[in-house]
């Protein structure tokens, strides 16, 4: 994330910050673009679950995937039965630009044990857990869940895959920073990972090792793969885990924390990390990589900061200009939250989002 346009060219547009990133500037950006040099084709595949009324907040979702990723994605969709017919009502009118494709798919969980998964802790969430069983032929898989928003290309953490050593399988960022806030350290009643325990609602897998490897447990002597440990786990803890399958995984990297790679809050910013103060240190620094407005969020007044992020992507109409469309009002809007703890850091929310517009529009420049 460095310095490399023209004061010129900006001046044609708003007047954006002129440095929006941290001292790690130079060699993430060398990373990434050393790995999409790599991995010139490579198509990124992008996974999410959607029950209930979450069609909105899913497609919203998406949409901030397409407006900054630059690689081609492919979204795998799992939602229930009645709402295929609108997903592919709005997906189809979306402008993709020729770099999305999108395939949907049942909700489906092992028969004999259907109706327990499908309630584990909020509607088809366990589903996330089947992906490398369902989708055999992906290699590698980015899941989010619905209320996330991506204020950088996919791209990016797409890149992680590349840093993972030879016994890494999987990455997602801690639940907490500040253990005195911590859930998992003051509440859980089974193990957890590391000192907060993990958060799953961004979870990058490579999912040919993850269906090769064989787990350790305290179940049984013996190693078990990704397929045998699932049903086995929730039959020995159901009792004891509050947020379903990311308490399962929790457990399962407890056992094997060789198998996880965890990379930064930014990557993950809930409200957590500034409605008790700001605690996400590298997001002050760099801005926000990925908005993860759980607990609703993004359709209530108590996280106003949130809502107003998710609302000027919901309503952003492709091919308007990002600056004056997107990014102004947003910077007003996100102005008048100041009241609130999260408020109070709100040029968090749009420092990188700044910078990937410039990014987007540097791009756009260089390919006339």
């Amino acid at each position: 994330r460095c310095k490399n346009l023209s004061v010129s060219f900006w001046n044609s547009y708003w007047m954006l910050p002129s440095d929006v990133c941290g001292m790690n500037c130079f060699w993430e950006a060398a990373f990434r673009y050393d790995y999409m040099k790599t991995h010139p084709s490579e198509k990124m595949h992008l996974a999410v679950v959607a029950c209930g009324e979450r069609l909105e907040e899913t497609v919203t979702m998406l949409r901030s995937a397409i407006i900054f990723s630059i690689r081609p994605l492919h979204f795998h969709i799992f939602a229930e039965d009645q709402l295929h017919e609108n997903f592919k009502d709005i997906l189809d009118k979306i402008p993709y630009e020729g770099k999305v494709n999108y395939t949907l798919y049942p909700i489906t969980f092992p028969t004999e044990s259907a109706a327990e998964w499908k309630k584990l802790f909020k509607p088809c969430a366990s589903q996330r857990l089947f992906l490398p069983l369902i989708l055999k032929n992906v290699d590698s898989l980015l899941y989010v869940d619905t209320d996330i928003l991506f204020l950088r290309p996919v791209d990016d953490i797409w890149s992680f895959l590349g840093k993972f050593n030879s016994t890494q399988i999987a990455a997602m960022a801690p639940e907490h920073e500040e253990p005195r806030i911590g859930w998992y350290n003051r509440f859980a009643r089974h193990p957890y990972y590391g000192v907060t325990g993990i958060n799953s609602g961004v979870m990058l897998m490579n999912m040919t090792r993850i269906r090769r490897k064989y787990f350790k447990n305290d179940m049984t002597p013996v190693r078990l793969q990704w397929g045998e440990i699932l049903m086995p786990l929730l039959k020995k803890y159901k009792l004891n885990i509050t947020w379903g399958d990311q308490d399962l995984l929790n457990i399962m990297f407890f056992h094997n924390p060789e198998s996880l790679y965890v990379f930064p809050c930014q990557w993950n910013y809930r409200p957590d990390h500034c409605i008790y103060g700001s605690n996400c240190k590298a997001a002050e620094e760099e801005g926000i990589f990925i908005l993860h407005g759980n607990r609703g969020v993004y359709h209530d007044d108590k996280q106003p900061t949130f809502r107003a992020v998710y609302e000027a992507i919901k309503n952003y109409s492709f091919g308007d200009d990002l600056v004056h469309s997107l990014l102004q009002p947003l910077e007003l809007e996100l102005q008048k939250t100041m009241h609130t703890y999260c408020g109070r850091v709100y040029k968090v929310f749009i420092k990188q989002l700044t910078k990937s517009i410039r990014d987007l529009y540097a791009r756009r420049s260089k390919g006339r």
